[in-house]
């Protein structure tokens, strides 16, 4: 014998609460990925010789940092060193994130390696 069943919709209003609220948390955060990705981030030890080196970047300087990530990122690249005014940046390009900053006074006579472009603001 063949049985059918008709199954009526079991979903209490507990369960439809909390498959709204996940879906409202993943929107949430699909946006916020999306408004983060075009930023630059910065490193923890970033930031730390920003204030160790008493470096301050005001949002013209970050425009411009976001700018020469972007185009280091056309060209393809991976690693870069930033040149910015008295400050040197060495950026991941892929994460889109300053890994440490360099004052005037620290550039004299350094060695930068594991970079494969420059990008000279």
């Amino acid at each position: 014998m063949s049985e059918v069943r008709q199954i009526i919709n079991t979903a209490s209003p507990a369960n439809v609460a909390s498959t709204q609220k996940a879906a409202q948390e993943d929107e949430s955060f699909r946006a916020a990925l999306q408004q983060a990705q075009g930023r630059v981030r910065f490193s923890a030890h970033a930031q730390a010789r920003l204030q160790s080196r008493q470096i301050a970047l005001d949002a013209e300087a970050l425009r411009r940092v976001e700018e020469a990530v972007d185009k280091a990122a056309e060209k393809g690249s991976r690693e870069s060193l930033l040149l910015m005014d008295d400050v040197a940046l060495i950026v991941s390009v892929r994460n889109r994130t300053v890994i440490t900053a360099i004052d005037k006074e620290s550039l004299k006579e350094n060695v930068f390696t594991n970079i494969d472009s420059a990008v000279v603001l």
